[in-house]
């Protein structure tokens, strides 16, 4: 598989200290390019319209239009990662699929993580998969064939996420919704900000459990319903 080529990147950001420390972070970066920065997300938006970017480093409480409202703004999405200096935003952050959340003050080493996540988003295989294929991820420094009816759930661990099968469970550098993004829509639902199901592989389920091959998995209260939905569509087709 080929390394991703250099990241388009973009710094979003109304505090001018702020936008030029994380600025400097994208410069020394080798994968990252830096195309342009803005003081706000309605200059960004209109530079975008010609000027498209791989990644936004975004912060969250700006003047004009929040974080959260640019990102609903856009028709086309690149990849963000949302900064800020407030961790009561994490859950909201959460409902947007971003591909990372910085707190401030933001240190190399975790500007550094994000970048990976956004670096494995770019080097997984295609999606529109079928029941009989495999997705390919890097553990362990090696390219791992996972086949897509083997998976049984996925876990957030950290800033890894691990793909439990009924023999193993494999823990991959990349985001959930990246992963989300290459399984079928079919068979897979997320359930909560940490967990992927199989929906096949479902035996069980409460307004706050799901339960697979005996384990119970935390289900969000806001994806009760979505999921009732998806299993009677599953079950049907």
């Amino acid at each position: 598989m080929r390394e991703p080529r250099t990241l388009n990147t973009i710094v979003i950001d109304d505090s001018k200290m702020q936008r030029t420390a994380i600025c400097t972070l994208v410069r020394k970066h080798p994968k990252l390019e830096l195309t342009a920065e803005y003081k706000n997300g309605i200059e960004a938006r209109i530079a975008m319209k010609e000027h498209p970017v791989d990644l936004v480093f975004l912060d969250i409480e700006m003047p004009i239009i929040s974080g959260f409202d640019f990102i609903e703004s856009l028709k086309e999405r690149p990849q963000i990662i949302l900064i800020t200096g407030n961790p009561d935003y994490a859950m909201q952050a959460f409902d947007y699929d971003v591909t990372d959340y910085l707190l401030k003050p933001i240190t190399a080493e975790r500007f550094d993580t994000s970048v990976k996540k956004a670096l494995a988003n770019r080097t997984e295989p295609d999606s529109n998969l079928s029941e009989d294929d495999y997705i390919v991820v890097s553990s362990k420094l090696k390219k791992v064939k996972v086949p897509v009816n083997e998976i049984q759930w996925v876990e957030g661990v950290g800033d890894y996420i691990k793909i439990v099968t009924e023999d193993e469970g494999i823990l991959v550098l990349m985001t959930m919704k990246s992963l989300l993004e290459t399984l079928p829509d079919e068979n897979f639902m997320r359930i909560h900000k940490s967990y992927i199901v199989n929906l096949e592989k479902v035996e069980n389920f409460s307004g706050s459990k799901v339960e697979i091959s005996g384990q119970q998995l935390p289900l969000s209260r806001h994806k009760k319903a979505i999921l009732e939905e998806a299993l009677i569509n599953s079950s049907t087709e």
